[in-house]
Protein backbone atom coordinates (compact mmCIF):
# COMPACT_ATOMS: atom_id res chain seq x y z
CA UNK A 1 0.00 0.00 0.00
CA UNK A 2 1.60 3.53 -1.06
CA UNK A 3 -1.21 5.84 -0.86
CA UNK A 4 -3.69 6.47 2.11
CA UNK A 5 -7.02 4.83 2.06
CA UNK A 6 -10.37 4.88 4.18
CA UNK A 7 -11.11 3.49 6.94
CA UNK A 8 -13.47 0.46 6.05
CA UNK A 9 -11.03 -0.18 3.48
CA UNK A 10 -8.50 -0.69 5.67
CA UNK A 11 -10.42 -2.59 8.35
CA UNK A 12 -11.54 -4.76 5.68
CA UNK A 13 -8.19 -5.58 4.54
CA UNK A 14 -6.35 -5.89 7.74
CA UNK A 15 -9.48 -8.24 8.88
CA UNK A 16 -9.10 -10.36 5.68
CA UNK A 17 -5.15 -10.42 6.75
CA UNK A 18 -4.40 -8.61 3.20
CA UNK A 19 -2.93 -5.41 5.31
CA UNK A 20 -0.97 -5.17 8.48
CA UNK A 21 -2.02 -2.14 10.86
CA UNK A 22 1.08 -0.87 11.38
CA UNK A 23 1.43 -0.18 7.51
CA UNK A 24 -1.64 1.96 7.40
CA UNK A 25 0.23 4.02 9.65
CA UNK A 26 3.53 3.54 8.11
CA UNK A 27 1.63 5.42 5.24
CA UNK A 28 0.09 8.12 6.86
CA UNK A 29 3.20 9.02 8.51
CA UNK A 30 5.09 9.40 5.21
CA UNK A 31 2.68 11.15 3.93
CA UNK A 32 2.83 13.52 6.50
CA UNK A 33 6.48 14.39 5.80
CA UNK A 34 6.11 14.59 2.62
CA UNK A 35 3.35 17.35 2.89
CA UNK A 36 3.44 19.11 6.12
CA UNK A 37 5.73 21.49 5.49
CA UNK A 38 3.04 23.30 3.07
CA UNK A 39 0.59 22.19 4.86
CA UNK A 40 1.42 22.54 8.62
CA UNK A 41 -1.88 20.92 10.30
CA UNK A 42 -0.26 19.55 12.95
CA UNK A 43 0.84 21.04 16.55
CA UNK A 44 3.15 17.72 17.03
CA UNK A 45 3.46 14.02 16.00
CA UNK A 46 3.96 10.42 17.53
CA UNK A 47 6.82 8.52 16.23
CA UNK A 48 6.42 5.46 14.36
CA UNK A 49 7.90 3.73 17.67
CA UNK A 50 5.28 4.79 19.65
CA UNK A 51 2.38 4.22 17.44
CA UNK A 52 3.22 0.80 16.66
CA UNK A 53 3.06 0.44 20.21
CA UNK A 54 -0.53 1.56 20.37
CA UNK A 55 -1.59 -0.65 17.68
CA UNK A 56 -3.76 -3.62 19.50
CA UNK A 57 -6.90 -5.54 17.93
CA UNK A 58 -9.83 -3.74 17.87
CA UNK A 59 -12.63 -2.38 15.34
CA UNK A 60 -10.05 0.43 14.63
CA UNK A 61 -7.08 -1.60 14.93
CA UNK A 62 -4.29 0.21 13.21
CA UNK A 63 -6.00 3.34 12.08
CA UNK A 64 -4.23 6.93 12.29
CA UNK A 65 -6.61 9.40 13.60
CA UNK A 66 -5.07 13.05 14.09
CA UNK A 67 -6.68 14.76 17.31
CA UNK A 68 -7.56 18.57 17.56
CA UNK A 69 -5.84 20.12 19.75
CA UNK A 70 -8.09 21.56 22.39
CA UNK A 71 -8.95 17.38 23.26
CA UNK A 72 -6.45 16.02 26.01
CA UNK A 73 -3.64 13.42 25.23
CA UNK A 74 -1.61 12.38 27.82
CA UNK A 75 1.60 11.47 25.50
CA UNK A 76 1.08 14.36 23.67
CA UNK A 77 1.05 18.06 24.44
CA UNK A 78 -2.31 19.68 24.40
CA UNK A 79 -1.69 23.51 24.06
CA UNK A 80 -5.16 24.46 22.88
CA UNK A 81 -3.69 26.71 20.11
CA UNK A 82 -2.80 29.53 23.02
CA UNK A 83 0.96 29.93 24.54
CA UNK A 84 -0.46 30.04 27.62
CA UNK A 85 -0.86 26.12 27.52
CA UNK A 86 2.82 25.56 25.15
CA UNK A 87 4.85 22.19 25.60
CA UNK A 88 1.98 21.17 28.86
CA UNK A 89 0.86 17.55 28.72
CA UNK A 90 -2.37 16.63 30.40
CA UNK A 91 -2.47 13.81 32.84
CA UNK A 92 -5.27 12.29 31.44
CA UNK A 93 -6.81 11.56 27.99
CA UNK A 94 -10.34 12.77 26.97
CA UNK A 95 -12.84 10.08 26.93
CA UNK A 96 -13.02 9.52 23.61
CA UNK A 97 -9.57 8.73 22.93
CA UNK A 98 -9.68 6.60 25.81
CA UNK A 99 -12.34 4.85 23.38
CA UNK A 100 -10.32 5.37 20.51
CA UNK A 101 -7.46 3.51 22.38
CA UNK A 102 -9.31 1.18 23.82
CA UNK A 103 -10.21 -0.08 20.13
CA UNK A 104 -6.86 -0.40 18.77
CA UNK A 105 -6.77 2.81 17.29
CA UNK A 106 -3.19 5.05 16.89
CA UNK A 107 -3.15 9.36 17.96
CA UNK A 108 -1.32 9.97 15.06
CA UNK A 109 -0.57 13.56 16.27
CA UNK A 110 -2.42 16.98 17.44
CA UNK A 111 -4.00 18.60 14.77
CA UNK A 112 -3.67 22.88 14.77
CA UNK A 113 -6.94 24.79 16.62
CA UNK A 114 -7.65 28.27 16.57
CA UNK A 115 -7.10 29.69 19.70
CA UNK A 116 -9.16 28.06 22.10
CA UNK A 117 -11.37 26.81 18.97
CA UNK A 118 -12.24 30.70 18.50
CA UNK A 119 -10.75 32.72 15.59
CA UNK A 120 -7.27 33.53 16.16
CA UNK A 121 -5.98 31.23 13.20
CA UNK A 122 -2.74 28.52 13.42
CA UNK A 123 -0.46 28.53 10.55
CA UNK A 124 -2.53 25.34 8.74
CA UNK A 125 -3.28 25.94 4.43
CA UNK A 126 -5.34 24.81 2.46
CA UNK A 127 -4.63 21.16 1.14
CA UNK A 128 -6.02 22.64 -2.48
CA UNK A 129 -4.12 25.95 -2.31
CA UNK A 130 -2.01 27.28 0.38
CA UNK A 131 -2.84 30.64 -0.08
CA UNK A 132 -6.36 29.82 1.05
CA UNK A 133 -7.57 29.12 4.80
CA UNK A 134 -8.57 25.59 5.29
CA UNK A 135 -11.08 27.16 7.94
CA UNK A 136 -11.27 26.13 11.53
CA UNK A 137 -11.46 26.27 14.54
CA UNK A 138 -10.60 22.79 13.48
CA UNK A 139 -7.96 23.69 10.86
CA UNK A 140 -5.47 21.22 11.15
CA UNK A 141 -8.23 17.87 11.56
CA UNK A 142 -9.47 19.03 8.15
CA UNK A 143 -6.76 19.37 6.42
CA UNK A 144 -5.26 16.24 7.49
CA UNK A 145 -7.79 14.34 5.84
CA UNK A 146 -8.53 16.63 2.85
CA UNK A 147 -4.46 15.91 2.40
CA UNK A 148 -4.69 12.62 2.34
CA UNK A 149 -2.81 12.16 5.90
CA UNK A 150 -5.31 10.10 7.98
CA UNK A 151 -8.34 8.54 7.64
CA UNK A 152 -10.22 9.90 10.55
CA UNK A 153 -9.60 13.38 12.51
CA UNK A 154 -11.58 14.39 15.69
CA UNK A 155 -12.76 18.19 15.83
CA UNK A 156 -15.02 19.95 17.54
CA UNK A 157 -17.58 22.77 16.62
CA UNK A 158 -19.19 25.68 18.41
CA UNK A 159 -20.55 27.30 15.39
CA UNK A 160 -19.52 25.81 12.41
CA UNK A 161 -16.06 24.32 13.31
CA UNK A 162 -16.68 21.06 11.62
CA UNK A 163 -18.90 21.45 9.04
CA UNK A 164 -17.37 24.48 7.36
CA UNK A 165 -13.76 23.63 7.55
CA UNK A 166 -15.04 20.16 6.31
CA UNK A 167 -16.35 21.92 3.03
CA UNK A 168 -13.41 23.62 2.23
CA UNK A 169 -11.03 20.97 2.24
CA UNK A 170 -13.23 18.78 0.08
CA UNK A 171 -14.36 15.69 3.02
CA UNK A 172 -16.62 14.90 5.08
CA UNK A 173 -17.75 16.68 8.25
CA UNK A 174 -20.40 15.21 10.82
CA UNK A 175 -21.26 16.96 13.63
CA UNK A 176 -24.02 14.43 16.10
CA UNK A 177 -26.50 15.78 18.05
CA UNK A 178 -25.91 17.09 21.49
CA UNK A 179 -24.44 14.70 23.54
CA UNK A 180 -24.00 11.78 21.38
CA UNK A 181 -20.58 12.23 21.85
CA UNK A 182 -18.50 13.02 24.62
CA UNK A 183 -16.52 16.08 25.11
CA UNK A 184 -14.85 15.45 28.51
CA UNK A 185 -11.37 16.24 28.44
CA UNK A 186 -11.75 19.05 25.65
CA UNK A 187 -11.50 22.65 26.57
CA UNK A 188 -14.58 23.96 26.39
CA UNK A 189 -15.43 27.26 24.34
CA UNK A 190 -19.22 27.16 25.42
CA UNK A 191 -20.97 24.37 27.43
CA UNK A 192 -24.22 24.32 25.81
CA UNK A 193 -22.86 24.39 22.24
CA UNK A 194 -19.65 22.61 22.06
CA UNK A 195 -19.91 19.14 20.39
CA UNK A 196 -17.25 16.82 19.54
CA UNK A 197 -17.14 15.26 15.65
CA UNK A 198 -15.08 14.02 12.86
CA UNK A 199 -13.76 13.99 9.32
CA UNK A 200 -13.74 11.52 6.82
CA UNK A 201 -13.50 10.79 3.47
CA UNK A 202 -16.29 8.68 3.02
CA UNK A 203 -19.68 8.78 4.72
CA UNK A 204 -19.20 5.15 5.25
CA UNK A 205 -16.40 5.99 7.75
CA UNK A 206 -18.34 8.24 8.92
CA UNK A 207 -20.80 6.10 10.09
CA UNK A 208 -18.35 3.36 10.98
CA UNK A 209 -16.25 6.07 13.18
CA UNK A 210 -19.74 7.89 15.07
CA UNK A 211 -20.98 3.95 15.72
CA UNK A 212 -17.42 2.90 17.56
CA UNK A 213 -17.00 6.21 19.36
CA UNK A 214 -20.43 7.79 19.84
CA UNK A 215 -20.87 7.98 23.99
CA UNK A 216 -21.64 4.85 26.26
CA UNK A 217 -20.98 6.86 29.50
CA UNK A 218 -23.95 6.37 31.36
CA UNK A 219 -21.95 9.01 34.50
CA UNK A 220 -22.15 11.57 32.24
CA UNK A 221 -25.35 13.99 32.39
CA UNK A 222 -25.18 14.90 28.88
CA UNK A 223 -25.19 11.68 27.62
CA UNK A 224 -28.20 11.15 24.93
CA UNK A 225 -27.95 7.39 23.90
CA UNK A 226 -28.20 6.88 19.71
CA UNK A 227 -28.80 2.91 18.43
CA UNK A 228 -26.33 1.35 17.03
CA UNK A 229 -26.44 1.65 13.21
CA UNK A 230 -26.47 -1.50 10.74
CA UNK A 231 -23.68 -1.77 8.38
CA UNK A 232 -23.37 -4.54 5.70
CA UNK A 233 -20.52 -6.60 5.05
CA UNK A 234 -17.79 -4.53 3.88
CA UNK A 235 -18.98 -2.04 6.62
CA UNK A 236 -21.35 -0.27 4.67
CA UNK A 237 -23.90 2.11 5.47
CA UNK A 238 -27.49 1.18 3.79
CA UNK A 239 -28.33 4.29 2.11
CA UNK A 240 -32.12 5.20 2.52
CA UNK A 241 -34.14 5.32 -0.89
CA UNK A 242 -35.97 7.94 -2.57
CA UNK A 243 -35.57 10.16 1.02
CA UNK A 244 -37.82 13.75 1.03
CA UNK A 245 -35.37 16.68 1.35
CA UNK A 246 -36.11 20.21 2.15
CA UNK A 247 -34.27 22.53 -0.04
CA UNK A 248 -33.71 25.80 2.74
CA UNK A 249 -34.65 28.91 1.23
CA UNK A 250 -32.80 31.12 4.29
CA UNK A 251 -31.80 34.76 4.70
CA UNK A 252 -28.15 33.91 4.20
CA UNK A 253 -29.13 33.27 0.97
CA UNK A 254 -27.61 36.24 -0.70
CA UNK A 255 -24.69 35.72 1.37
CA UNK A 256 -23.56 32.61 -1.22
CA UNK A 257 -21.22 32.94 -3.94
CA UNK A 258 -22.32 32.73 -7.77
CA UNK A 259 -20.29 28.71 -7.45
CA UNK A 260 -22.24 28.38 -4.00
CA UNK A 261 -25.24 28.36 -5.85
CA UNK A 262 -24.88 26.46 -8.90
CA UNK A 263 -23.10 24.07 -6.51
CA UNK A 264 -26.34 23.40 -4.39
CA UNK A 265 -28.61 23.73 -7.48
CA UNK A 266 -26.66 21.35 -9.04
CA UNK A 267 -26.92 18.91 -5.91
CA UNK A 268 -30.82 19.50 -5.82
CA UNK A 269 -30.58 18.18 -9.41
CA UNK A 270 -28.71 15.15 -9.05
CA UNK A 271 -30.54 14.36 -6.04
CA UNK A 272 -34.02 14.56 -7.99
CA UNK A 273 -32.55 12.66 -10.73
CA UNK A 274 -31.68 9.72 -8.39
CA UNK A 275 -35.21 9.50 -6.99
CA UNK A 276 -35.62 11.89 -3.72
CA UNK A 277 -38.06 14.07 -3.66
CA UNK A 278 -37.10 17.82 -3.25
CA UNK A 279 -38.86 20.31 -2.12
CA UNK A 280 -38.59 24.33 -0.97
CA UNK A 281 -39.38 25.06 2.56
CA UNK A 282 -38.59 28.55 4.54
CA UNK A 283 -38.53 28.22 8.22
CA UNK A 284 -40.37 30.85 10.20
CA UNK A 285 -37.99 33.88 11.80
CA UNK A 286 -37.82 32.91 14.90
CA UNK A 287 -35.56 30.30 14.49
CA UNK A 288 -32.67 32.34 12.12
CA UNK A 289 -32.90 35.30 14.72
CA UNK A 290 -32.39 32.80 17.42
CA UNK A 291 -28.45 32.95 16.41
CA UNK A 292 -28.38 36.12 18.07
CA UNK A 293 -29.62 34.12 21.55
CA UNK A 294 -26.74 30.97 20.55
CA UNK A 295 -23.73 34.14 20.91
CA UNK A 296 -25.84 35.54 23.57
CA UNK A 297 -25.18 32.23 25.45
CA UNK A 298 -21.56 31.44 23.92
CA UNK A 299 -20.41 34.88 25.05
CA UNK A 300 -21.60 34.40 28.37
CA UNK A 301 -20.39 30.90 28.99
CA UNK A 302 -16.82 31.85 27.29
CA UNK A 303 -16.67 34.35 29.79
CA UNK A 304 -17.13 32.18 32.63
CA UNK A 305 -14.45 29.70 30.93
CA UNK A 306 -11.88 32.31 30.51
CA UNK A 307 -12.61 34.37 33.71
CA UNK A 308 -9.30 33.02 35.11
CA UNK A 309 -7.38 33.30 32.21
CA UNK A 310 -8.66 36.77 31.62
CA UNK A 311 -7.22 37.47 35.85
CA UNK A 312 -3.84 35.86 35.37
CA UNK A 313 -2.47 36.09 32.18
CA UNK A 314 -5.05 38.29 30.15
CA UNK A 315 -1.53 39.40 27.74
CA UNK A 316 -1.20 36.03 26.44
CA UNK A 317 -4.85 36.24 25.57
CA UNK A 318 -5.32 37.19 21.53
CA UNK A 319 -7.39 40.50 21.29
CA UNK A 320 -10.35 37.83 20.02
CA UNK A 321 -10.87 35.96 23.37
CA UNK A 322 -10.43 38.98 25.45
CA UNK A 323 -13.50 40.67 23.32
CA UNK A 324 -14.99 37.24 23.43
CA UNK A 325 -15.28 37.97 27.24
CA UNK A 326 -15.83 41.15 27.29
CA UNK A 327 -19.01 40.76 25.33
CA UNK A 328 -19.94 37.95 27.76
CA UNK A 329 -19.65 39.94 30.76
CA UNK A 330 -22.39 42.59 29.24
CA UNK A 331 -25.16 40.00 29.04
CA UNK A 332 -27.31 39.85 32.28
CA UNK A 333 -28.13 36.32 34.15
CA UNK A 334 -32.23 36.70 32.83
CA UNK A 335 -30.85 37.62 29.34
CA UNK A 336 -28.86 34.12 29.57
CA UNK A 337 -31.99 32.33 31.03
CA UNK A 338 -34.00 33.30 27.92
CA UNK A 339 -31.64 32.89 25.72
CA UNK A 340 -31.27 28.93 27.40
CA UNK A 341 -35.03 28.13 27.06
CA UNK A 342 -35.36 29.36 23.67
CA UNK A 343 -32.65 26.92 22.60
CA UNK A 344 -34.61 24.09 24.10
CA UNK A 345 -37.82 25.42 23.12
CA UNK A 346 -36.96 25.54 19.48
CA UNK A 347 -35.05 21.84 19.52
CA UNK A 348 -38.19 21.20 20.47
CA UNK A 349 -40.27 22.55 17.76
CA UNK A 350 -38.01 21.79 14.66
CA UNK A 351 -39.09 18.54 14.88
CA UNK A 352 -42.60 18.91 13.78
CA UNK A 353 -40.50 19.92 10.01
CA UNK A 354 -39.20 16.54 10.34
CA UNK A 355 -42.40 14.81 10.29
CA UNK A 356 -42.84 15.79 6.63
CA UNK A 357 -38.95 15.86 5.83
CA UNK A 358 -35.96 13.49 6.08
CA UNK A 359 -33.57 16.29 6.08
CA UNK A 360 -32.74 19.70 5.19
CA UNK A 361 -30.59 20.34 2.47
CA UNK A 362 -28.05 24.31 2.49
CA UNK A 363 -25.14 25.39 1.74
CA UNK A 364 -21.93 24.72 4.33
CA UNK A 365 -20.31 27.94 3.85
CA UNK A 366 -21.13 31.22 1.78
CA UNK A 367 -18.44 29.59 -0.74
CA UNK A 368 -14.99 28.10 -1.39
CA UNK A 369 -12.39 29.00 1.37
CA UNK A 370 -11.66 32.47 1.27
CA UNK A 371 -8.10 33.64 -0.10
CA UNK A 372 -6.52 34.05 3.65
CA UNK A 373 -4.96 32.75 6.50
CA UNK A 374 -5.91 35.58 8.61
CA UNK A 375 -9.59 34.93 8.47
CA UNK A 376 -11.31 31.53 8.88
CA UNK A 377 -14.19 32.25 6.91
CA UNK A 378 -17.89 32.62 8.06
CA UNK A 379 -19.91 30.01 10.21
CA UNK A 380 -23.56 31.14 10.45
CA UNK A 381 -24.20 28.75 7.38
CA UNK A 382 -24.22 26.03 10.79
CA UNK A 383 -24.75 28.28 13.29
CA UNK A 384 -28.47 27.39 14.20
CA UNK A 385 -28.07 24.03 14.24
CA UNK A 386 -25.28 23.62 16.48
CA UNK A 387 -27.48 26.33 18.47
CA UNK A 388 -30.46 23.51 18.24
CA UNK A 389 -27.88 20.84 19.27
CA UNK A 390 -28.98 18.54 15.63
CA UNK A 391 -26.87 16.70 13.59
CA UNK A 392 -25.34 18.06 10.04
CA UNK A 393 -23.25 16.50 7.66
CA UNK A 394 -21.19 18.39 4.71
CA UNK A 395 -20.17 16.29 1.20
CA UNK A 396 -18.48 17.51 -1.06
CA UNK A 397 -20.02 18.04 -4.54
CA UNK A 398 -17.92 20.06 -7.14
CA UNK A 399 -15.03 22.47 -7.60
CA UNK A 400 -14.87 26.17 -7.49
CA UNK A 401 -13.74 28.51 -10.66
CA UNK A 402 -10.93 28.33 -8.68
CA UNK A 403 -10.50 24.95 -8.11
CA UNK A 404 -11.52 25.11 -4.22
CA UNK A 405 -13.81 22.32 -3.07
CA UNK A 406 -17.30 22.81 -2.73
CA UNK A 407 -20.32 21.12 -0.98
CA UNK A 408 -23.74 20.80 0.41
CA UNK A 409 -25.00 20.39 4.18
CA UNK A 410 -27.96 18.17 5.21
CA UNK A 411 -29.35 18.56 8.25
CA UNK A 412 -31.39 16.29 10.34
CA UNK A 413 -33.39 15.90 13.61
CA UNK A 414 -32.33 15.12 17.03
CA UNK A 415 -31.27 12.11 17.93
CA UNK A 416 -32.22 10.62 14.25
CA UNK A 417 -28.53 10.80 13.60
CA UNK A 418 -28.82 7.48 11.78
CA UNK A 419 -31.34 8.58 9.78
CA UNK A 420 -29.25 11.71 8.80
CA UNK A 421 -26.34 9.41 7.99
CA UNK A 422 -28.49 7.13 5.65
CA UNK A 423 -30.06 10.08 3.79
CA UNK A 424 -25.90 10.81 3.55
CA UNK A 425 -24.71 7.57 1.76
CA UNK A 426 -28.14 8.12 -0.75
CA UNK A 427 -26.53 11.67 -1.41
CA UNK A 428 -23.23 10.56 -1.78
CA UNK A 429 -24.04 8.20 -4.35
CA UNK A 430 -26.34 10.59 -5.96
CA UNK A 431 -23.77 13.33 -6.47
CA UNK A 432 -20.75 11.43 -7.25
Amino acid sequence: MKKTIGITEACNLISANQLKPIDVVQVSFDKANEVEPVLKAFVSRASMESMAKQIKPGPLSGIPIAVKDIINTADLPTTNGSPIYTDKTPEEDAAIVKKIRSLGGVIFGKSVTTEFAWRNPGPTTNPFNAEHTPGGSSSGSAASVGAGIVPLALGSQTQGSIIRPAAYCGVVGYKASYGAVSKTGAHPLSYSLDHIGFFTRSVDDMAYALNHLKNSDASDPELIVLPDLVFGVNRELPMLHKPKIALLETPLDQMMSDDQKQALELAAQKLQESGAVVQKLSLPKEYWDAIQAMNLIMESEAAEIHADHSEKVNNLLSIHIQELVARGLKHSAPAYIAAKFLQKKLRASIGRYFDEFDAFLMAPASGEAPKSLVSTGDPIFCALWSFLGIPSITIPVTKSKNGLPLGVQLIGNYKCDSKLLSVAKFAEFALV
